[in-house]
């Protein structure tokens, strides 16, 4: 405040830090104020950007079916650049339409608006529902019934081109994504790296488990074509580490003694924090290590985190042996297998 206003004890509102508040500028009426032809002009140009806008949202659905991208990066390209340009020309015309309408036909009076609370009276409630109302007239959308109308079309119809999109991403997973390929009688292998093929087989007998070793394994068939449409993926989800170490040091759940067979353990080798493969065995400690982040997990314990950042055990495997000596599944993993947030997001 200036040495003027403190002296008088008024409120000198004409200056203020030595500046003279220069008030709003005079308005100036628009040739669509005045002019109903040039007004309807307005509104028309408006309407027709609407209307663009629903051409584009077409074009993009045509193009999507139309350009159907193949194996050639000119398809591809030829696919991307008429669905982008459809959806780029639907977006830009309600923007554009939109500022438009506000530039040439809404109230372009200047005004001050006191802010105060907004409670649960009904003088409250009336202040609310004055200012809808004064909205509605400014904008001019009840009394305009060809922009209202196109406006809602453009907008009725622009979501299209996403369920469109979203289309690509396949069908829903369902429970694809909670279950692996082991099953009851499945038949433990070694996993001899890539994708082994069914004659590349070679099942696990339980006395082939010495003490202190560590095999990773996968179940039998998963190369077979029939059996898994993704063997990458499903290879992944998987794939276990099979250990054996003295059955008088593991410490079971009385509800988990049969999951083991003299020692021998199977568990899942993805990470319960973010999916990192735990493939670092210490055989004295009987730990598991993840190389990722270093959580750390007690074979002897159902694999319980005893460091880092994981916050559950790894799933374990219930396995036993055939009537051929065979290391098998008893059922898949009770548990979705990797990151926490499957489990959480299970049904």
């Amino acid at each position: 405040m200036t040495s003027k206003e403190h002296s008088g004890g008024g409120s000198q509102l004409e200056e203020l830090n030595g500046f003279t508040n220069p008030g709003l500028p005079e308005h100036k009426p628009r040739l669509a104020d005045s002019d109903p032809r040039a007004e309807k002009v307005a509104e028309r140009q408006v309407a027709a950007w609407f209307i663009l806008s629903m051409i584009g949202t077409i074009w993009f659905i045509v193009a999507y079916f139309l350009f159907t991208p193949g194996e050639s990066m000119q398809s591809i390209r030829l696919h991307n650049m008429f669905v982008g340009l459809g959806a780029a020309v639907a977006m830009f015309s309600i923007g554009f339409g939109a500022v438009l309408w506000a530039k040439n036909l809404m109230s372009d009076h200047e005004g001050i608006d006191e802010r105060h609370d907004i409670g649960g009276s009904e003088e409250d409630q009336a202040i609310a529902l004055e200012i809808l109302h004064q909205a509605k007239e400014e904008s001019g959308i009840a009394r305009r019934p060809l922009l209202r109308n196109t406006l809602i079309a453009a907008l009725a119809i622009a979501p299209l081109p996403a369920v469109l999109v979203f289309r690509d991403l396949g069908p829903l997973p369902g429970d694809k994504m909670f279950n692996t390929l082991w099953q009851k009688g499945t038949r433990l292998i070694r996993d001899v790296g890539g994708i082994p093929s069914v004659d590349s087989e070679r099942p696990i007998k339980a006395d082939e488990v010495t003490i202190g070793s560590a095999y990773h394994v996968l179940p039998s068939g998963i190369g077979d074509e029939e059996a898994s449409e993704h063997p990458l993926n499903e290879k992944a989800k998987a794939a276990v580490l099979l250990m054996r170490i003295d059955p008088k040091e593991l410490k079971e759940d009385p509800d988990r003694k049969d999951w083991s067979h003299d020692g021998i353990v199977a568990y899942s080798k993805i990470c319960t924090h973010v999916g990192c493969p735990v493939a670092l065995y210490e055989h004295q400690t009987h730990h598991l290590l993840c190389p990722c982040h270093q959580s750390t997990f007690d074979v002897t314990e159902h694999c319980k985190v005893i460091f880092g950042p994981a916050k559950r055990p790894l799933p374990q495997l219930p396995i036993t042996v055939d009537s051929e000596g065979y290391l098998v599944a008893q059922s898949d993993f009770p548990e979705p297998v990797g990151p926490t947030f499957w489990e959480i997001n299970h049904p």
